[in-house]
């Protein structure tokens, strides 16, 4: 495990906001993770930091990142459940199934989330989620340092929302994925149309988080954000942009407060005109 004082953030989040950490920890497997949570029972956890708005410019309290580390994915020998540990990239673990010809989670190729990051928020793309697949979850519960399991329908999954969501002194650590075969073509086609639909829609050229506001029930936020004339609004280095505007971009040195300026502004003029309280997806620390 890796321990890193006065830590650089701002590779390690989607908005690429400027931030430094006293100490960061990097663990490489569970045991590394329960010494970490024994020692800073308030850590914070980054995960792959692609859903996370960075609010302060240094923190005092320490972190703990997974990103590119304990990240293994292996196939179950006794079946064809994918066993994947919280800090692997979903576009990794998309290739992977693909690899061993199973299908189910070709949506979540190219989305910017670990594992963890998509069994918390419950993400979901094109009208599929990952609770769809998800047979059961390994977490640890920072209160009493156990490690504990649940079965997909124990976990509360909702729309964007899930038991970690709502009790955020669990992490995640492994999941495991229920995942059919498929022809390897297949698979490779709509992955690849997947990618190609996203840079065609989104503006993947710009740092961002995704897709900032959920979905209020039967209507879509960018319609409403394009008729409220809020299409390249911008705050300092944060702005809607204009290509998607459910998407909020970096596009010269945004800092934190820049980002939730205009998640501010966007949700009164939405109220004001429309009476819709809107929520966010991303997780601000």
């Amino acid at each position: 495990m890796k321990v890193i004082e006065d830590f650089d953030l701002t590779d390690y989040n989607g908005y690429n906001i400027f931030a430094r950490c006293k100490k960061v920890f990097l663990p490489d497997n569970e045991s590394d993770i329960l010494e970490v949570a024994a020692m800073h029972p308030d850590i914070l956890l980054l995960g792959s930091g692609h859903n996370i708005i960075l609010s302060q410019t240094y923190y005092e309290q320490p972190m703990m990142i997974f990103n590119g580390n304990f990240n293994a994915i292996s196939k179950d020998p006794s079946n064809l459940n994918l066993v994947v540990e919280a800090g692997a990239l979903m576009a990794d673990v998309s290739n992977f199934a693909l690899e061993n010809s199973l299908s189910g989670i070709e949506v979540f190729y190219d989305i910017p989330s670990s594992m963890g990051g998509a069994v918390v928020m419950n993400a979901g793309a094109s009208g599929e989620e990952i609770k769809d697949v998800i047979m059961k979850v390994r977490y640890l519960n920072l209160i009493d340092l156990s490690i504990y399991e649940r079965s997909a329908d124990q976990i509360g999954f909702e729309y964007r929302n899930s038991f970690f969501q709502q009790n955020p002194k669990n992490i995640v650590l492994k999941a495991w994925l229920n995942l059919p075969t498929g022809e390897y073509k297949n698979i490779a086609d709509k992955m690849d149309l997947v990618k190609k639909t996203r840079w065609q829609k989104q503006p993947r050229e710009f740092p961002s988080c995704g897709s900032v506001f959920k979905r209020p029930q039967g209507m879509f936020v960018g319609p409403m954000l394009d008729a409220l004339g809020l299409k390249g609004f911008r705050i300092g280095g944060a702005m809607i942009s204009e290509k998607h505007s459910g998407f909020i971009i970096n596009v010269d040195n945004a800092s934190g407060s820049n980002i939730l300026s205009v998640i501010a502004e966007v949700k009164k003029r939405v109220k004001d005109s429309y009476g819709i309280d809107l929520e966010i997806e991303q997780r601000v620390i």
